[in-house]
């Protein structure tokens, strides 16, 4: 793999800091991903696409971003935020200084905002986890959240600025060009392993939405009861705390703690819908903007359409942004419901769409969607399962992007020789290699160590 040099300028990096997105004749990245045309060329291509550049990520240096396609970040200005609209770009801004953040401008952060607004594919498996004490990164949070409000606003204003233009028009006038919608209305799905972490990700999104379009927050209280801080049951009902409780609380790691503490609920799904001025929250799935769920909860929405024909999910029809974030929580839940939702995801609705048809953009009629829609894998480390998800399941036209991270690991320190020897045994069955491969060192392995002077 041919590597190339890549240096941000430090000009660029200290005019561009606190200024915002200059406006433009050109059409935004929003606007060139969903208006595209695909060719069958570039569908049968998708399999044949490969990792053919590198980029080094800024501050860390075992690790560096790898694409397919033409080289996105070779000459990207990371310090900007390209196709962001400037109320949210400026909320943005005010909200990090509010809260003392610092890493709103740092070239680490902008560059992975700007790989999210390249509309690319990206498996980002080094993200620091809130349950490592000290060490959240906070900022690629925020980074795919403005991102998805952004794409949610853009989307809107679309449709509300084809709507002036066609009440203009005489009857009867072609309308081809303003196919701008999808099957329904959901544009954007957040995969998340606990309701605790869902918590915190509506309250970032609530406060980083600019206030012109937060006026009125819809069912605060009822989302804070439901999916807050869950309370201990038991004695502590009676105003009782029990005996042991810190013993209990201390028996486990602080990382367990903090992951698990609040409401550990891996059930959950809620929808959010953006009106002129309102947040609704809990709207109905099929009308709402946003839609937050756990990889469980919506396995289970899939198995009851089976068995109940008036339910549907067709409010995955049109998904154009998946967002999964602690895909490593998600690892060992059980991945296999990720893999069964992004199967659901972009298929024709089962029911009448509720949009007119006459709106929806082609691609979304020629059964193509799968191929526009962006995938964001987030974690704190990859697994095989992580992989193939992003490998095989994953073909926006647009391209991916890969975080790779190189580990010198810890048997170089070891200062006594470790020999490390491979034996091979048979097995009868597939199935029962696991047992087999036990069974084989219980009685074989395990004996010649046990008696070993060493």
């Amino acid at each position: 793999m041919k590597r190339k040099s890549y240096k941000p300028n430090p000009n660029t990096m200290k005019r561009c800091k606190h200024a915002p997105p200059t406006s433009s004749n050109l059409k935004s990245s929003f606007d060139l991903h969903l208006q595209h045309n695909l060719s069958k060329e570039e569908i049968d291509n998708q399999k044949n696409l490969k990792f053919s550049w590198d980029v080094p990520v800024i501050g860390v240096s075992n690790c560096k971003w790898i694409g397919t396609g033409e080289n996105i970040l070779e000459d990207f200005d990371i310090n900007s935020c390209p196709g962001l609209k400037t109320k949210l770009h400026e909320h943005w801004m005010e909200v990090s200084k509010t809260s003392g953040g610092k890493d709103i401008n740092s070239p680490k952060q902008q560059m992975f905002f700007s790989l999210c607004s390249s509309y690319r594919d990206i498996l980002h498996c080094n993200k620091r986890p809130f349950y490592l004490k000290g060490l959240e990164d906070i900022s690629i949070m925020d980074a795919y959240i403005m991102h998805s409000l952004n794409h949610v606003f853009r989307a809107r204003d679309c449709v509300k600025k084809n709507d002036a233009e066609l009440s203009r028009l005489e009857e009867g006038a072609d309308s081809e060009r303003f196919r701008d919608q999808g099957f329904l209305r959901p544009k954007v799905l957040i995969l998340l392993p606990l309701a605790s972490i869902m918590h915190r990700v509506v309250k970032r999104l609530i406060q980083l939405t600019p206030s012109a379009y937060k006026v009125n927050v819809e069912h605060m209280d009822r989302f804070s009861t439901k999916f807050g801080a869950e309370e201990h049951k038991g004695d502590k009902e009676n105003g009782e705390e029990p005996e042991n409780a810190d013993a209990q609380k201390s028996s486990k790691p602080d990382d367990f703690q903090l992951l698990f503490e609040g409401n550990n609920e891996d059930d959950f799904m809620i929808g959010i819908k953006f009106t002129r001025k309102t947040i609704k929250l809990f709207s109905d799935f099929h009308t709402s903007d946003l839609i937050i769920a756990s990889p469980l909860c919506l396995v289970n929405k899939i198995e009851e359409t089976g068995s109940n024909k008036e339910k549907d999910v067709d409010f995955l029809s049109s998904i154009e942004v998946l967002i999964i974030d602690h895909a490593d929580v998600i690892a060992m839940q059980n991945w296999s419901h990720v893999h069964t939702v992004i199967e659901h995801l972009n298929r024709l609705p089962s029911k009448q769409p509720r949009t007119d048809v006459m709106r929806i953009r082609p691609w979304y009629l020629d059964e193509h969607a799968r191929f526009y829609r962006q995938t964001i894998i987030l974690g704190f480390f990859s697994n095989p399962d992580i992989n193939a998800s992003f490998n095989h399941q994953c073909s926006n036209y647009e391209g991916k992007v890969k975080l790779m991270c190189e580990y010198k690991g810890v048997l170089h320190k070891v200062l006594p020789k470790i020999q490390q020897v491979y034996v091979r045994f048979n097995i009868d069955s597939i199935v029962e290699a696991d047992d087999n491969r036990f069974d084989y060192f219980v009685k074989k392995v395990f004996p010649k160590i046990k008696d070993s002077d060493e």
